[in-house]
């Protein structure tokens, strides 16, 4: 991790292989996708994602807010977590988020499609 100021995280971060599933209602659990943040500082961070598809326009500018010292796990699949802002199903797409203070940013995918589920989780790339 980068560590500027005594500080650990980085501002911009990409994950390239996001993708949410239409189907997939477990038994206990709901297919879905995650962007978990961690703010470590002493102010709020002001996340702006960019989704980015094969064959449209990118989505930009979905504004996010992470309290200081605080930690957010933001569903991709819950519109109200990304200002109103809905995201196809069963496409693939990336992502860009950028924030105005240094934060960790970690991406999961449960996906609960077959019957033996599939959690996969990932540190995305970071810029430094």
């Amino acid at each position: 991790m980068a560590q500027k100021n005594g500080f650990e995280g980085a501002k911009v971060w990409f994950i390239p292989d996001a993708y949410l599933p239409s189907s997939g209602k477990g038994d206990n659990y709901e297919g879905h996708e995650a962007v978990c943040v961690l703010n470590t500082t002493t102010q709020e961070a002001n996340l702006n994602f960019s989704f980015y598809f094969t064959d449209c326009e990118p989505l930009e500018n979905v504004i996010v807010k992470v309290g200081a010292k605080r930690s957010k796990h933001i569903r991709l699949d819950h519109p109200e977590e990304l200002g109103g802002v809905t995201l196809p199903q069963d496409v693939p797409y990336g992502i860009k988020l950028t924030s105005d203070t240094n934060v960790i940013v970690q991406y999961s995918r449960l996906d609960v499609a077959q019957p033996n589920y599939t959690l996969m989780t990932t540190i995305p790339y970071f810029e430094d």
